[in-house]
């Protein structure tokens, strides 16, 4: 434990001490530390990443907490980077419009609302929106897009400043957010807090059975304190005075959840998904019963199918070393830190690798030191393969890079199996 960190020692979420392990990857950097290469000399922080569960309330959670403040104050993901991301955004905010029926009259407020990337195709049709950025560098790019942000932490103290401004909300939003939330309760309370009358709150986050079912283990980084199931969220808005009253399953980043929470007495006159959600929400929890996802074993052999995967994907790399193959790697993401700093794949088996953003180029990767050159790098250099560390946009990334794949190159999918394509 540092002063930037602490190990919990009771669930996040209903404070239940039990917590039973589910994987260890050891210590590593924390995934979105890029370096400048004059930092490449210097001790380089590294934390515990290790998974729980708990059996009180069925929530899977890392054990370290690192300072929100080191984690995200000054961050380097924009969203808008991805336009997979964006046409997803765009159909999630025009649903909204439609089935919620806002207008001039409506206000959507997002937490960790990024650059804007989601409340913007709100704008079109006259809502007003708010969004709560802690990442001031990123807060500042979504205010110059004309989307009014605040550089801000949301949680409850947030919540009560904004009730006292008369900023209530409609729809409160928190798409990829939860997870990365230490404290769980007060950020839901916020949530519930700012609702106006028949308001919901709409969040998206990865969800857990096929993290686990695709051994989506690069999910897991120290941003990233937890991975939800129906059963974890449920248990969470009910202690807020939410009912889950409607859920989706989107195949988004490699399968996830849009969960909606509406008051109970709101939930009841059929605000917040009427029996449509709440004949989803019972099929959701049903499968998870069946899958056995609110109980430990369903966890218990994850950790050896982790390794076995590493086994296979390091044998592959060491296959195309043998036949004097140039290897690099695509997407200098969070997920790619945790396979690379997890599998103690480095240098010696990569020789760069590329990403789109330019907020990202010239910088070095944690822990492994690879350096981040463009995108146009793979067509103009023509590395034999790439080794594609963000297989979440695998179809999108295909696509973008047509020529290099013209060109003879190919993509080492590493997750969920090891696929040459």
């Amino acid at each position: 434990m540092s002063a930037d960190s602490h190990t919990i020692e009771h669930c996040r979420s209903c404070g239940g001490r039990d917590l039973r392990p589910v994987l260890d990857l050891g210590k590593t950097p924390l995934a979105n530390r890029l370096l400048d290469r004059e930092r490449l000399g210097e001790p380089e922080p590294t934390f515990p990443l290790a998974v729980v569960f708990c059996p009180g309330c069925a929530l899977v959670q890392i054990t370290e907490t690192v300072s929100p403040e080191v984690l995200f104050r000054d961050y380097l993901y924009f969203s808008s980077v991805s336009d997979a991301l964006l046409e997803h955004s765009r159909r999630h905010a025009d649903a909204l419009v439609a089935s919620r029926r806002l207008g001039r009259r409506s206000r959507v407020i997002e937490a960790a609302s990024n650059d804007g990337y989601l409340l913007k195709w709100f704008q079109p049709h006259g809502v007003e929106v708010l969004g709560i950025e802690p990442a001031r560098n990123i807060a500042a790019v979504a205010v110059e897009r004309g989307v009014p942000t605040r550089a801000d932490f949301f949680g409850l103290e947030t919540a009560r400043r904004l009730v006292a401004e008369g900023l209530t909300a409609d729809v409160v939003l928190g798409n990829n957010v939860l997870a990365h939330v230490a404290d769980l309760n007060g950020f839901v309370a916020g949530a519930a807090l700012l609702l106006r009358p028949g308001g919901i709150v709409e969040l998206e986050f990865p969800w857990v059975v096929d993290l686990v079912d695709h051994v989506e283990f690069d999910t897991i980084y120290h941003e990233h304190l937890c991975y939800f199931s129906a059963h974890a969220i449920d248990a969470l808005f009910r202690r807020h005075g939410l009912v889950l009253s409607d859920i989706t399953t989107l195949p988004i980043h490699g399968g996830s959840l849009r969960v909606t929470g509406a008051r109970a007495a709101d939930a009841e006159k059929g605000l917040g998904g009427g029996r449509v959600g709440k004949a989803r929400v019972d099929e959701l929890m049903a499968l998870e019963r069946r899958r056995g996802a609110d109980k430990l074993a369903f966890y218990a052999d994850f950790g050896a199918r982790v390794r076995a995967l590493g086994d296979e994907l390091r044998a592959a790399l060491a296959r195309l070393k043998s036949e004097k193959k140039r290897v690099v790697a695509y997407g200098a993401s969070a997920k790619g830190s945790t396979l690379l700093n997890a599998f103690g794949i480095g240098r010696e088996h990569l020789e760069w690798v590329a990403d789109r953003s330019a907020a990202k180029q010239g910088r070095f990767t944690p822990g492994t030191h690879l350096e981040i050159v463009p995108a146009e790098r793979l067509a103009s250099d023509r590395p034999d393969v790439a080794l594609l560390l963000t297989w979440n946009f695998k179809d999108e990334i295909l696509k973008q890079q047509a020529a290099f794949r013209a060109a003879g190159g190919k993509f080492l999918v590493p997750v969920p199996r090891v696929e040459l394509v």
